[in-house]
């Protein structure tokens, strides 16, 4: 039996430590200092009610998308756990867990002993720099404001922490403590395969007339990918790409967009230069930890708002699990209106939430939402892998008569069918990061001043162009959740268009320093003549009202955004 001691540390409250939308996020040398990531594990456990932390049947989950200072962060967390009264903890091999697949585990999961998980520590920052240490609770989902304003104000009054220093790095299941290190891929695989028609897809990946490229961006996802795509699916080896997980990254930024997915990007026929031979017919991306996806057709772009909307649309007949219907759908509100159109048409409950996937947790655990998205690039139940199993089960099931024929239904047929049915939401994201962050406060300030008077914003509008249609309603988004009854106000900042376009303006509380001003510009077009334009062509009027109504560059000093997606 492995023995350990627990020992009391004394410590004070360190300034800055109150989580973004679940977690907190810093940089690394940040959480590297003198008790800081130890401050806010101890703040944690303290928010927890004692069952969840000291109960019998207690377990933890712990893991991460395997970036730098992940595995010392995961020592230190099991330590306090074990100090702190946790019964045991889950940890994926080499602890890696996606953190889609972190929720799959705490929800499914059943321990040597019968007990299910009650909560789980995840290590990632997304697509971001930095590192994220976020909470999810025994329902999968992020920790809610009341569980993270417990964590910020436990951190504000700190003066102790307890850890077991002399548990071993190497540990084994024990009479006290049980740290039971597991495949982090066959828990995941199962629920996946209750959810699509594996071999309906498999014959769609194994017709001579279909190819595919998947970018892991050296995320987590990788290890996902070869265990789906290569073992369960039987594709070949050569679709994967940059499916090692490291680090670092391998360098590279893993945000999966058009900015940053470069190799896919050019191999699916959308960069400068033409790639040798024919792209393949579908592509995908994901994010460092694997919670948020890019679709890519053969020199064609999906928006992830169109992404969800299409979901939405075909998720009753290509999808199994939805067979028998869609309880409801829900977009975060920067994500455009086209998932609004399809809720309308198919008559289903939609539900406009705030940035933050805790938000679509709560519609989902009271079983009134099947399907959700947001504009960054995040679809359908927080995975990279159920969106692009999702795209991969819509392309079998319409080519389900064809998967042999002349050609192929494809990604770019599906998605103007839908414009040529609902209308396309043209759009596009502005972000402004590292933002001096009085500047970005002022800049917000300013706009929600504006909307006190919507004939002076029309007034400014139409000195700014004359072929934009006027503000019928402008407001500071506010939300109050129909399962809980908590409200989160100032979520963005709105002006809604008389034709069905859109300005937001939002500050992101996601980044690992500085400000960042996120601008989404969304235009409307119904008439299916005119769905075939160009982008940037359609969208120019608007952004030129955005950038010179919200005075950007005189707030910002910044003449041009960080990333455009």
């Amino acid at each position: 039996m492995v023995l350990f001691t627990v020992t009391r540390k004394e410590t004070a409250p360190i300034q800055g430590q109150k989580p973004g939308t679940s977690g907190l996020r810093k940089k690394v040398t940040v959480f590297k200092q003198p008790n800081y990531l130890h401050n806010f594990v101890q703040a944690t456990f303290n928010a927890l009610s004692p069952d969840k932390v000291r109960g019998t049947l207690c377990n933890n989950c712990c893991s991460g998308d395997g970036r730098y200072f992940s595995e010392e962060a995961i020592q230190i967390i099991i330590k306090m756990a074990a100090a702190n009264g946790v019964k045991g903890v889950w940890v994926g091999q080499n602890g890696l867990l996606s953190t889609p697949a972190v929720s799959a585990v705490i929800r499914e999961r059943v321990g040597k002993d019968g007990s299910k998980a009650a909560g789980g520590f995840i290590l990632t920052a997304s697509h971001n720099p930095g590192l994220w240490i976020k909470y999810n609770m025994e329902n999968g989902g992020p920790a809610p404001e009341g569980i993270t304003d417990k964590i910020y104000a436990n951190t504000t009054t700190i003066n102790e922490y307890f850890i077991a220093e002399d548990l071993p790095d190497l540990w084994g299941p024990d009479g006290s403590f049980d740290v039971d290190v597991f495949d982090a891929t066959d828990d995941y695989v199962k629920l996946m395969k209750s959810i699509f028609d594996f071999e309906i897809i498999k014959k769609l990946l194994a017709s001579p007339k279909f190819s595919f490229c998947y970018d892991a961006l050296h995320g987590v996802a990788g290890i996902y990918a070869k265990r789906i795509f290569l073992e369960e699916l039987g594709a070949s080896g050569s679709s994967l790409i940059n499916c090692t997980p490291k680090e670092d990254f391998g360098g590279g930024h893993p945000d999966p967009n058009l900015t940053y997915a470069k190799e896919l990007v050019a191999r699916l026929g959308l960069g400068k230069s033409s790639p040798e031979g024919e792209p393949p017919e579908f592509g995908a991306a994901a994010d460092g930890d694997a919670d948020r996806n890019m679709i890519l057709g053969k020199r064609f772009f999906v928006t992830p708002s169109d992404s969800v909307a299409i979901i939405a649309a075909n998720a009753v007949k290509a999808i199994p699990y939805f067979n028998s219907g869609l309880k409801g759908v829900a977009r975060s509100m920067p994500t455009s209106a086209a998932l609004d159109v399809v809720a309308k048409n198919l008559n289903l409950k939609f539900f406009e939430v705030p940035t933050g996937w805790k938000f679509f947790g709560n519609l989902m655990d009271a079983g009134v939402c099947s399907v959700c998205g947001e504009e960054s690039f995040g679809t359908g139940r927080r995975t990279e892998s159920w969106a692009v199993l999702a795209w991969l089960s819509i392309l079998a099931y319409r080519n389900k008569d064809n998967v042999d024929g002349d050609k192929l239904v494809t990604v770019q047929d599906i998605v103007e069918e839908h414009w040529a049915t609902y209308g396309r939401h043209y759009y596009t994201r502005y972000d402004y990061e590292n933002v001096d962050a009085g500047a970005a406060k002022e800049l917000m300030a300013a706009l929600v001043k504006l909307q006190s008077s919507l004939s002076a914003v029309n007034e400014i509008i139409k000195g700014i162009r004359s072929d934009v249609a006027e503000v019928v309603e402008a407001d500071e988004f506010e939300y109050k959740d129909p399962v809980d009854g908590s409200v989160s106000k100032h979520q963005g900042i709105r002006y809604l268009f008389g034709d069905g376009s859109r300005l937001v303006f939002r500050l992101s509380g996601t980044g690992s320093e500085g400000a960042t001003i996120r601008l989404y510009i969304e235009q409307y077009e119904k008439d299916p003549s005119k769905t075939g334009r160009d982008s940037q062509d359609a969208l120019a009027p608007l952004v030129d009202v955005a950038l010179k109504l919200s005075k950007m560059e005189e707030f910002t000093g910044r003449s041009a955004p960080t990333v455009i997606t």
